[in-house]
């Protein structure tokens, strides 16, 4: 099978079931493209059209559905800054760890104090973009949801900036090694708290952090984590220095490609029959919160499944280009 078959039969083994964005979404799509060459972006006509195909806003709808087209607008400029970053960190002209380590600085003084006008690594489109993004979730939500929204932007860029250590040391990952760091690198957990922004239902802390629910949450970080590598395999062998599960696997088992492929995709499905009954041992936390615990597992599974349909719609990854996904 090819990695472009591989990845759809794991589409149709997938047991979490599919949520259309909501008919905003493109919408929003339209408002972001604008909004991106007012904040200063500079982008010429085919990199509006890597954006425009690209579908963020739709990728964030297959996650929150139930967002507002005003929160919507906030959450796709949110995974917009999210990319935007990744692509800097992630090419022949990349971000040195130097920078990386400077915009992660710049960054958490903005989620910390969003008044802050001086930004040391934080500058520019990138900072216009995170201040519009940023500012209904700090208004709306408590300091400690905002403490753990930056938490796991910390845990991001702290392992973006590990993996450009890496790539500038020449130094390829073990498996082990690298499936620990990808759970950094992945945004996954900045997504799990956006859900209770949409819900308006934080978790209190000791309820967000009960030992089932990260297992729950770092298998969904797995899962969401491992069907990209899977998508960006052609990409992340000429920018990624190794750091890519497949490659990973490669370079562990000295084995080749196709052989890897099927291996990083049985990986994958032993981690999705876990997450399924990691959820069913979920115990009622009480009449007060059962809710907002189902509403975040619930996010933690549309992640998987979201990126999963969005993969397969986006032009982001050319492996999935052909032939179309199906339209749920």
């Amino acid at each position: 099978m090819t990695t472009g078959e591989i990845l759809r039969a794991l589409r149709a083994e997938c047991p979490i079931p599919p949520r259309l964005p909501p008919p905003h979404a493109d919408r929003v799509q339209d408002w972001l493209l604008g909004l991106l060459p007012e904040l200063g972006f500079s982008l010429d006509d085919a990199a509006l059209h890597r954006l425009s195909r690209g579908a963020f806003a739709r990728y964030a709808g297959r996650l929150y559905a139930e967002a507002t087209e005003a929160d919507l607008r906030m959450l796709a400029a949110l995974f917009t800054w999210f990319f935007l970053v990744d692509d800097a960190c992630d090419g022949p002209n990349r971000l040195t760890p130097e920078q990386i380590r400077a915009l992660r600085n710049g960054t958490l003084a903005l989620l910390h104090d969003g008044t802050r006008l001086r930004q040391t690594g934080l500058t520019g489109p990138l900072r216009r973009l995170l201040v519009l993004a940023w500012r209904e979730p700090r208004r709306r939500m408590p300091a400690r949801w905002r403490q753990r929204f930056a938490d796991a932007v910390a845990r991001h860029l702290d392992g973006t900036w590990q993996e450009a250590v890496n790539k500038e040391a020449g130094r390829r990952p073990s498996v082990d090694e690298y499936v620990e760091l990808r759970r950094s690198t992945s945004a996954a957990e900045v997504s799990y708290p956006l859900v209770e922004f949409v819900s308006g239902r934080p978790l209190p802390d000791p309820v967000y952090h009960h030992p089932l629910l990260r297992q729950i949450a770092r298998t969904g970080n797995d899962l969401l984590s491992w069907y990209n590598d899977l998508a960006s395999l052609e990409r992340d062998r000429v920018t990624a220095g190794g750091h890519n599960l497949v490659l990973a696997i490669e370079g562990d088992l000295a084995v080749p490609e196709a052989e890897a492929v099927e291996r990083a995709a049985e990986h994958w499905r032993q981690a999705m029959r876990r997450f399924v009954a990691l959820r069913a041992a979920v115990p009622s936390f009480g009449p007060t919160l059962d809710e907002a615990v189902a509403d975040h597992l619930d996010g933690v599974a549309y992640a998987v499944r979201g990126t999963i349909d969005w993969t397969l719609e986006s032009a982001r990854y050319p492996v999935t280009a052909a032939p179309p996904a199906p339209a749920s």
